[in-house]
């Protein structure tokens, strides 16, 4: 099917059934990531909203019953600047759902000014990147259960600004840039995908990485005047479209329902169509470095 950029989640989805499925989705209080969980209720999964604060998480909740008649849904607190909170997510979630079939991993942050997470991570390398492959490897075991499963990262076309940088990627001697340490969290997500896909296809757990768009949510919260002036430049030069959330939540649900996109597993993925990330986003043999060098900054390695 010909998919655009104006392509909603709901056209997407049409006449998929997730009867029987669960499906997770971070960051699901608002935005895309609500979107995303409304396409799969309505499609008959069971949804479970990962989200830090509580009562937007409820109000989302609420929302989904009210406007998807018969809706399946739970929220879970999830803080993904806390590995603890990571951890006690996957374990709730990982004993009430036994086997799970999608994990959005749509959560994130965007240009903050300097921070660092509770375990000492720069904030948007530890919440973009760090907190959802912890989250992910955490849920493999009820993923593989669930195969065939599908695991979608939100990344996004700012990985072209940054690469990794080994030598620092947590910020700790060198200046501080907002969109690098964005650009490198976003390259890590396609990274992180490209690993996932080679450890675990065979298995039947297939990851892609997405590109929603520049869509109007409150990921841009955190921009100054300047910085958003700058933005709403660069998009206006360009001729970008600015998306509404449901076009923005097409792609993650193209990723993780259409069936000819399974031959294209540990694809970066743009406008519910296969696109092409920057080379050093998908080089093998950074996303290997990339997972040894995450394992041993949450703490934990994970059988390959």
């Amino acid at each position: 099917m010909g998919y655009t950029e104006h392509t909603t989640a709901n056209e997407v989805i049409a006449g998929v059934d997730l009867s029987g499925k669960v499906a997770v989705v971070t960051g699901a209080s608002g935005g895309i990531g609500l979107e995303t969980a409304r396409e799969f209720a309505r499609a008959g999964a069971t949804v479970v909203l990962g989200a830090r604060d509580a009562a937007k998480s409820a109000t989302a909740a609420a929302e989904l019953r009210a406007t998807v008649p018969g809706a399946q849904v739970e929220t879970v607190a999830l803080d993904l600047a806390s590995l603890a909170s990571v951890r006690k997510f996957a374990a709730t979630v990982g004993a009430a759902h036994p086997q799970i079939h999608l994990l959005v991993n749509n959560a994130g942050v965007m240009a903050t000014p300097y921070e660092r997470t509770v375990d000492d991570h720069e904030l948007q390398f530890g919440t973009n990147h760090l907190g959802h492959f912890l989250l992910t490897n955490l849920l493999l075991p009820n993923l593989l259960a669930g195969a065939p499963a599908r695991v979608v990262n939100l990344s996004s076309s700012a990985h072209d600004i940054a690469g990794i940088d080994f030598d620092d990627p947590d910020y700790r001697t060198r200046t501080y840039n907002n969109w690098v340490a964005y650009g490198q969290s976003k390259t890590a997500n396609v990274l992180f995908t490209v690993e996932l896909e080679r450890r675990y296809a065979a298995s039947g757990v297939h990851a892609f990485a997405v590109h929603p768009g520049v869509v109007d949510t409150d990921l841009f919260r955190y921009l100054g005047e300047a910085d958003a002036a700058r933005v709403s430049k660069t998009i206006a030069r360009g001729g970008i479209l600015h998306k509404s959330p449901q076009q923005g939540a097409a792609t993650s649900v193209y990723c993780a329902t259409d069936a000819a996109v399974l031959q294209h597993g540990g694809a970066y993925c743009e406008d519910s169509r296969v696109s092409k990330a920057a080379e050093y986003a998908t080089d093998p043999d950074i996303a290997v470095r990339l997972w040894a060098l995450s394992e041993e900054l949450v703490g934990q390695q994970f059988p390959a």
